[in-house]
């Protein structure tokens, strides 16, 4: 059957309107990627990188760039663990001390000759659990959780002393063999702890963006009256994200563990600043409400690169803070001029 002459003219319109909106979409996605703070923190990591790799030839170098990709992953486990909490309008300062205790313990474990995978799930459950103690506090007696994550700090390094007596580690029994392995050890090239970071940024990622919990995760964090009201699970979603966080710090403490091939009470000692500098960086709100797994990985990135150009120019390591400090502000002016252009 022969085309309308009004059928024939509308087909060139509508194709012309589905083009139109196609370009508009992309344009507007484009828009919103150059605005994200993640992609800005990434043309920083790069730009760093090259600036340095100019300066110095051992930056680009293959042994030092795996150092870097090494070193970051411990921080950048813990930043993931941290993104959720702070998304819920949360903090937890507590996570270096939470790992200290993770690791000492797992040394201990297997020092008496504890099975290998009885100890990793010791180890995750015991972080788990340290995560579920900070989320009760916060969610059913309402403790601010910065003061919350402050007792916890101070309980578990001081539980980290008890447990070891002070003592270092230096023994891990029969599982001693298959912790350096996986802790220290490579897959294809890659340290092993790069793929447990993979695996867990992706996790996030996709609870964050597929699963009814990264929504009122979400929702807690935007407005947490307005999730109370509409009948959100709040107190069990801010009791999830600590126990979360608490779970990427065992996870960790298994890797460090094995990577150092010993464990100090000190384990963990000031991580805790390190974790919210990369999460924050990377974009996520310390006014909740926001953040990324990917966000998290990046900023972390970023810190350990800046560390590391530091050492290899020879500039005192001291300087460190103040350049991490300094893209702490940076990353709080963006959020800022970002919440302005919504608003």
């Amino acid at each position: 059957m022969a085309s309308t002459p009004s059928e024939t003219e509308a087909a060139p319109v509508a194709l012309t309107g589905a083009a139109a909106a196609l370009d508009a979409r992309e344009a507007g996605l484009l828009a919103r990627i150059a605005r994200s703070q993640e992609f800005w923190i990434t043309i920083a990591v790069l730009l760093v990188g090259l600036v340095v790799s100019l300066f110095t030839s051992h930056f680009a170098s293959y042994t030092n760039l795996g150092n870097i990709l090494q070193n970051f992953c411990f921080i950048g486990i813990l930043a993931i663990g941290m993104t959720p909490i702070l998304i819920s309008g949360g903090i937890d300062i507590s996570v270096g001390s939470q790992l200290g205790l993770c690791g000492v313990v797992l040394g201990l474990l297997f020092q008496a000759n504890c099975p290998f995978w009885l100890g990793l799930i010791a180890t995750l459950v015991l972080g788990a659990g340290l995560g579920l103690i900070n989320g009760l506090f916060v969610a059913y007696l309402r403790l601010p959780p910065f003061l919350v994550t402050l007792a916890m700090l101070s309980i578990a390094r001081s539980m980290t002393l008890i447990v070891s007596n002070g003592e270092a580690v230096y023994s891990y029994g029969q599982a001693e063999d298959a912790i350096i392995a996986l802790g220290g050890g490579k897959t294809f090239g890659l340290a092993n702890v790069v793929y447990a970071l993979i695996a867990a940024a992706i996790v996030l990622q996709l609870l964050l963006s597929h699963t009814a919990w990264g929504r009122y995760v979400q929702a807690v964090g935007g407005n947490e009256k307005a999730a109370r009201m509409t009948g959100l699970p709040v107190k069990l979603i801010k009791i999830s994200v600590y126990m979360f966080g608490g779970l990427m710090a065992g996870l960790t403490a298994i890797f460090l563990v094995g990577w150092l091939g010993s464990v100090t009470n000190a384990l963990g000692q000031g991580d805790e600043l390190r974790v919210i500098a990369g999460t924050v960086i990377g974009g996520a709100s310390l006014a909740g409400g926001y953040g990324t797994a990917y966000g998290a990985t990046i900023g972390s990135l970023l810190i350990e690169e800046i560390r590391n150009a530091l050492l290899l120019a020879g500039v005192n390591p001291f300087w460190t803070g103040t350049f991490v400090g300094g893209f702490i502000l940076l990353a709080i002016v963006l959020q800022r001029i970002n919440v302005s252009e919504e608003e």
